[in-house]
């Protein structure tokens, strides 16, 4: 069994965002960018980039290219690829199971997080509708996983 090294850094780890929507990237990035933090984010459009992000194929092969994300923030309704697939992908991979995934979407059926927490998604955020709950909920994710909680940084070796 390999150990895993975590140890405090600077520079807080990739946050990788899987999200459709431009402006709910766009307003996601706003409210990370006020942040005292300096956090550098990735944003893939789809599952299918997202893979090839997380598995470093096609234009990720140079892993100059694709820094392993400290914290992957996934939508579920996603082109091609959804996001549900992407999430049982990650967490049924040896290599990419420990990055933590936050589930952040419109969906709030009783069925998608249950089967979401099932697949090992670390935690389940319903996109509010109201400005002011999206910044508090977006605020409160920053806090917690940038600033409060410790991630495993040296989580994927490169891939052979």
């Amino acid at each position: 069994m390999s150990e895993l090294s975590v140890t405090t850094i600077e520079q807080p780890p990739l946050l990788l965002v899987i999200e459709d929507s431009n402006e709910d990237f766009e307003a996601l990035q706003r409210y990370i960018r006020r942040s005292p933090l300096t956090i550098p984010i990735y944003h893939c459009v789809d599952g299918d980039d997202a893979l090839a992000f997380l598995y470093r194929t096609g234009r990720y092969a140079d892993p100059q290219s694709a820094s392993r994300p400290g914290l992957i923030l996934l939508d579920l309704n996603l082109p091609g690829t959804d996001g549900r697939e992407v999430l049982r992908k990650i967490k049924q991979d040896e290599t990419l199971k420990l990055i933590p995934v936050v589930v952040f979407t419109t969906s709030n059926n009783p069925k998608d997080i249950e089967a979401c927490y099932r697949q090992g998604v670390n935690s389940y955020i319903v996109k509010p509708m109201d400005f002011n709950r999206l910044k508090r909920s977006i605020q409160i994710l920053i806090d917690y996983w940038f600033d409060t909680t410790i991630l495993p940084t040296d989580v994927v070796e490169s891939r052979p």
